[in-house]
């Protein structure tokens, strides 16, 4: 057996099904907000193409992805982060996945060269998603993390690390808009990462799988590419993102998100991706298209996320500190009690289901940036969200 395994943490939501296992819930009816599960209707573009496609279910689907699928892509991520035209080369730049999970586990094994330093490590932010961790140790490197708290504005810092750390690193994961701060990097700090990554020569992988979902209309989130640009980077040198379709498009069940960067790394990923036998089905392949080609849905979509911000800060204010984020749909919520007693009284009181913090962080020697928080996600219909955070507030009174 592969003793990397052996270091993986319970994922988080087996940890929550632990928690909540021997406890009673309130006798009323259950609200999830533990879960980022997108739960809008997905788009009837989408749903019409791939009952009017399901001819290619005879069809094994293509690694690379079909000219069509890749051009759309290229074409979207020139439009949205106003990137010049033809930087992005669809043939040379460009991958299809089955979803950002799956990518970001594929752009790990595909970047990490154990004989190029002895424990190669990947930095992450701290709290973060957790396939980056189990990612990176599986494909035999260390996992560093950056913590990032209120204190810094839950921003990762990158000009404290020790020359040490640099030297080892292969790979930086970052999350913007961030799960589960829904904090977003600027253009600054990404010119900032490029310089140490051409200085040290580590991959930066960045994951905008929530870079649709965002709180100010005419100031959509900065990327990494677009940032490359700025920067002078020839060919997104160093650079991967990762987009999905789940959260932009409310079709987690599609399984469909996308890579783009660096042509020599898309190369070797892509020879790695023909192994693992992790192309999208030609069903979701067809339907991505009519999905990034409109953007109708995915401004009614933030529309509805925002509609739910505003209800559960307004009932919320009086009650818990809470910010507006600036991207994604969790709130982020410190808590007066160690979060896991937290989150059981408040299943136990309120049959509301959260997430520990300290499920989607790692303790370090500065701390454990996810202690003494919950996330709430607002995928739900707004009357439950709304029904969720007067539970919510019930709970925080009863503790005054």
């Amino acid at each position: 057996m592969n003793p990397h395994i052996e270091l993986l943490h319970p994922y988080p939501f087996q940890r929550l099904a632990a928690l909540i296992a021997p406890l009673t819930p309130a006798p009323i009816a259950a609200i999830n907000m533990a879960i980022g599960e997108p739960r809008h209707p997905a788009p009837e573009l989408v749903t019409a193409e791939i009952a009017g496609s399901l001819s290619a279910l005879s069809t094994y689907p293509s690694t690379r992805g079909g000219d069509p699928l890749r051009q759309t892509i290229a074409d979207w991520l020139t439009a949205r982060f106003r990137l010049p035209a033809g930087r992005l080369d669809p043939n040379r730049h460009v991958l299809p996945a089955s979803g950002s999970r799956e990518a970001i586990y594929s752009v790990v094994q595909a970047q990490i060269d154990p004989g190029r330093h002895h424990r190669p490590i990947v930095l992450m932010p701290n709290p973060f998603y957790q396939i980056y961790e189990g990612a990176a140790l599986l494909a035999g490197a260390e996992p560093y993390y950056i913590n990032t708290t209120a204190a810094n504005g839950f921003r990762m810092n990158f000009r404290d690390l020790p020359k040490e750390v640099l030297e080892r690193t292969q790979l930086v994961i970052t999350c913007s808009p961030s799960n589960p701060t829904g904090q977003v990097m600027t253009r600054t700090e990404y010119s900032e990462l490029l310089e140490l990554a051409h200085r040290y020569d580590f991959l930066i992988a960045a994951d905008e799988c929530y870079s649709e979902i965002y709180d100010d209309e005419n100031n959509p989130p900065e990327g990494l590419l677009s940032s490359a640009v700025a920067f002078g980077v020839k060919d997104f040198a160093h650079c991967v993102v990762l987009h999905s379709l789940s959260k932009r498009s409310n079709v987690p069940g599609l399984r469909f998100g996308f890579l783009a960067g660096a042509p020599t790394f898309m190369e070797r990923l892509l020879t790695l991706r023909t192994y693992l036998g992790s192309a999208p089905s030609m069903l979701a392949q067809k339907a991505a298209i009519p999905a990034l080609q409109d953007e109708q849905h995915v401004r009614l979509n933030r529309a509805q996320y925002r509609e739910k911000f505003d209800d559960a800060l307004a009932i919320l204010k009086d009650v818990a500190d809470l910010n507006r984020p600036v991207g994604g749909f969790y709130l982020w919520l410190p808590t007066p009690l160690d979060d896991e007693v937290f989150v059981s009284g408040l299943y136990t009181t309120h049959n509301v289901l959260a997430l520990p913090g300290r499920y989607l962080s790692r303790p370090t020697p500065n701390g454990d940036p996810g202690a003494g928080y919950v996330r709430l996600a607002l995928v739900g219909p707004r009357e439950e969200c709304r029904n969720g955070a007067l539970r919510l507030r019930s709970y925080f009174e009863s503790l005054v």
